[in-house]
């Protein structure tokens, strides 16, 4: 299959230059390096952080300073 891409001047001079010193062609090194890509590992999903709650009798006035967070939020 034949496809197109963009690449950049300086990383296609890159490409040009490491080929041609591993003496093989610019189609093979990106094989290569296409193929390494999709036979890692897949990256761990990021999982969403979950925010402690402060509950308030009173939404929106909750007066709070850095020091009291210690005693209403407990930290590992």
């Amino acid at each position: 299959m034949r496809t197109t891409i963009d690449i950049p001047d300086a990383v296609d001079r890159r490409i040009k230059n490491r080929a041609a010193c591993e003496g093989r062609s610019v189609n093979a090194l990106i094989l290569e390096a296409v193929e390494r890509v999709l036979n890692a590992s897949p990256v761990a999903a990021r999982r969403r952080v979950k925010l402690p709650l402060v509950k308030s009798g009173h939404p929106g006035a909750l007066r709070i300073d850095s020091t009291r967070i210690y005693d209403v939020i407990s930290f590992p």
